[in-house]
C-alpha cells in the first residue's frame, strides 16, 4: 500500500521532524549537549536549574524537545515504526488535530511518570517512546479485537489493553538492552499510556460530535 502523506498529515510530520532532528544530532556528535540542554530531567522541576556546560531551555518545553531526541539509531527506528503504524490509524479515528493533541498530552504525561517515579533524576530523559505510548494505547482501544478471554471480573477488552501495554514494555526494555546501559523510562512509558487509554474515546467523541 502507498503511503501517502494526506492520509495522515499529523503521524507523518511528526515522525519527518523526529527523524530530521535526532539524525542530525547523531551525525554531528551533539547529541550528549542536546540530551542535556532539551530533554526532560526531573530534578530540574523542584532544584529550578542543574549546574551544566550548556545553556538549559526552559523545564516546562523539554517534555516536547526530549522527543526529538533519540540515544541511537535502533532506538529511532523502532519509535519510528510504532508512531507510523499505530498513528496513521489513531488519525484516521481522531484527526489530526486529535492526534497531535494526544501525542502532547502522552509527552508531558510521561514526563509527569518519570517525575513521580525519581524527582530527584539529573538524568536526561530522551526519546518519543512516552508520547507514543499514548497513541499505542488509543490504537489498542480503537482498533482492538480483543483476542484474549476474560480473566475473572477483568473484561476481555481490558485484558487486550494489558496484554499490549506489556508487550510495548517489553519490547521498550529490549530496545534499551541494546542501546547498552542506557537507561529504559519504563515509568514515562506508563504515563503516556495511561493517558491514551483516558483520551482516546473523549476525543473519538469531540472528533465526530455532531456527525
Amino acid at each position: 500500500m502507498t503511503m501517502r502523506w494526506s492520509d495522515a498529515p499529523a503521524t507523518y510530520g511528526i515522525a519527518a521532524l523526529t527523524i530530521l532532528v535526532s539524525a542530525v544530532l547523531l551525525v554531528t556528535g551533539w547529541l550528549p549537549a542536546a540530551a542535556l540542554s532539551a530533554g526532560f530531567i526531573p530534578g530540574r522541576v523542584d532544584a529550578g536549574a542543574v549546574s551544566a556546560p550548556v545553556t538549559l531551555l526552559p523545564v516546562v518545553v523539554t517534555p516536547l524537545t526530549a522527543t526529538l531526541i533519540h540515544g541511537g539509531i535502533l532506538h529511532l527506528l523502532f519509535n519510528t515504526v510504532m508512531l507510523v503504524y499505530c498513528g496513521k490509524q489513531a488519525e484516521r479515528a481522531l484527526g489530526a488535530r486529535g492526534l497531535i493533541g494526544l501525542y502532547v498530552v502522552g509527552a508531558y504525561a510521561a514526563a509527569v511518570g518519570q517525575w513521580v517515579a525519581g524527582p530527584g533524576s539529573v538524568v536526561p530523559m530522551v526519546g518519543a517512546s512516552g508520547a507514543i505510548s499514548a497513541i499505542v494505547a488509543a490504537y489498542a482501544l480503537l482498533y482492538g479485537e480483543r483476542r484474549p478471554k476474560a480473566i475473572g471480573p477483568i473484561p476481555a477488552g481490558v485484558v487486550n489493553v494489558i496484554w499490549l501495554a506489556a508487550a510495548w514494555v517489553g519490547v521498550q526494555l529490549l530496545v534499551g538492552a541494546g542501546q547498552g546501559n542506557q537507561p529504559v523510562a519504563i515509568a514515562a512509558h506508563i504515563g503516556g499510556f495511561l493517558a491514551g487509554l483516558a483520551l482516546a474515546r473523549p476525543l473519538l467523541l469531540w472528533r465526530w460530535r455532531g456527525a
